[in-house]
């Protein structure tokens, strides 16, 4: 993920810490070396980026576990969650505050309906026109 992101501020926030999250989960799981990621978890992340910028909450999205909208594939949620479940104890030492910034989004509760036109996707079209 090197290339400039189509995200920003808080959804650009849960990439970074997913994308923190994956590379905990690829470096046990997989065997890389370094900061580099496996094709799976790059793909992983790719897909993740389109469903942020998707988000039909924009920039108030909540976590997604207490999210209404379900907007990944069966089998995509399940391997985040798998990588959720493995690296999420072991962020707090190497991501202290993206870990405690991460909790205490989650307590957060979810918004009723999403509004009109508020994905990250619809508002970059905007300001394209």
């Amino acid at each position: 993920m090197s290339e400039p992101s189509i995200l920003s501020g808080k959804l650009l926030f849960e990439l970074n810490t997913m994308t923190a999250m994956a590379g905990i989960y690829c470096r046990a799981h997989h065997q890389t070396k370094d900061q580099t990621l496996c094709d799976e978890c790059k793909a992983l992340l790719e897909y993740a980026e389109t469903r942020l910028d998707r988000c039909p909450y924009g920039q108030d999205k909540p976590t997604c576990n207490k999210c209404p909208v379900h907007c990944y594939k069966p089998h995509m949620k399940q391997k985040v969650r798998e990588i959720m479940i493995y690296s999420g104890p072991r962020m707090l030492l190497p991501h202290p505050i993206m870990s405690i910034k991460h909790l205490l989004s989650e307590r957060k509760p979810a918004p009723g309906k999403p509004p009109e036109a508020a994905s990250n996707r619809h508002m970059r079209k905007q300001k394209n026109t």
